[in-house]
């Protein structure tokens, strides 16, 4: 393969990109559970919210792990491959609906942190692709978060 990234590169981004699509995986996986879940005042609102939510992260999946393959590296796929990479935490019980806001703002935040990470091997390969989906998934995560935190304010 030559598109003009050398294989090891093309592996760095490719390790870096699998973390993110962990990340996205688990966040949305969250996000569909907190859907089902909501209760209280601000039901419809969030049940609402959260199904948009879901369904951008369900799509950014896939665009993660096409990138990953499209560097000609095989993207992880099983629950086994996420829990261990991604950096966001499984919920085990059912939060209020307060607390399921705060969740998925750490989630968000962890997904920026995660994307951000990448940009370096991304610089040194000049893989301007990985670049701008790196970018456009931050902008995204951030604007999320943003509007989350919205909605503890008092």
């Amino acid at each position: 393969m030559d598109i003009g990234i050398k294989e090891q590169d093309r592996k760095n981004v490719a390790q870096g990109l699998s973390h993110l699509l962990a990340d996205t995986y688990t966040l949305y996986l969250k996000t569909h559970y907190f859907h089902w879940n909501v209760t209280g005042p601000m039901f419809n609102t969030l049940h609402l919210m959260f199904e948009g939510q879901y369904t951008e992260l369900a799509l950014a999946v896939d665009l993660v792990a096409e990138r990953i393959r499209a560097l000609d590296v095989y993207a992880p796929g099983t629950y086994r491959d996420f829990a261990k990479l991604t950096s966001i935490k499984e919920t085990e019980s059912v939060p209020k609906a307060q607390d399921m806001i705060k969740e998925l703002v750490e989630g968000h935040e962890a997904v920026c942190r995660t994307a951000r990470s990448i940009f370096p091997a991304a610089d040194e390969a000049a893989d301007e692709a990985t670049k701008d989906l790196l970018t456009q998934r931050l902008q995204l995560h951030e604007k999320t978060g943003w509007m989350l935190r919205s909605l503890l304010e008092q």
